[in-house]
């Protein structure tokens, strides 16, 4: 079975750049976010509560489904986010935001409970640490057509996703992403030793 490494950061810091980055350096077999291929993330970001639901069902079964593929593979493989980054931050986020009604979080958590006892949890998780201002930043740069999270909700994404990694028992390799290091090329060679010391 394929061993899994799940790439987590703020909205915008560079999770899908680190990715295709680590797979061209190490031969990684990748699972991307593919928002553009999803059949309601466009719809969502047009009517945030009106499409919260399938939106978030289709991400965590679309993530668990990667998982399986990557596990699948002979050699390690790379998400950007995933299925717990996916439920832990931004279900949660949508539901406090109150994209998500109370019966929606429930079947997601339902869901995600499900999903996650069926599978084996992320061997490593790759967390791009960086103040929310920068992820702000080089949110405006990479200027998406299509975004659901805005420069005002990453405070409190960081503030989520802080507080799922500090209640988590799997192990992460902390990387500064505050530095100018657009392809995280400086980074790659320390990054490679840590991922295979542990995976």
């Amino acid at each position: 079975m394929g061993k899994l490494i799940a790439v987590v950061g703020n909205s915008g810091i560079g999770k899908t750049t680190l990715v295709r980055a680590l797979a061209r350096a190490g031969g990684f077999y990748i699972g991307l976010e593919g928002h553009l291929e999803r059949p309601y993330h466009a719809l969502f970001a047009r009517n945030l509560q009106g499409y919260a639901l399938p939106n978030q069902v289709d991400y965590l079964l679309y993530r668990a489904e990667q998982e399986q593929e990557i596990r699948r593979q002979a050699q390690p493989g790379l998400q950007d986010g995933g299925l717990d980054f996916d439920f832990q931050v931004f279900t949660r986020y949508f539901y406090r935001q109150g994209y998500l009604d109370a019966a929606g979080f429930g079947l997601c958590t339902r869901l995600y409970g499900m999903l996650r006892s069926l599978l084996p949890p992320p061997d490593l998780l790759v967390y791009l640490q960086a103040p929310p201002e920068i992820a702000a930043e080089r949110m405006r740069i990479r200027s998406r057509g299509l975004e659901i999270a805005r420069a005002d909700d990453l405070l409190a994404l960081q503030a989520l996703l802080e507080s799922w990694l500090a209640e988590t028992s799997l192990p992460v390799v902390r990387v500064d992403a505050s530095v100018e290091d657009p392809g995280y090329t400086d980074c790659l060679p320390d990054l490679m030793r840590a991922i295979n010391a542990l995976v």
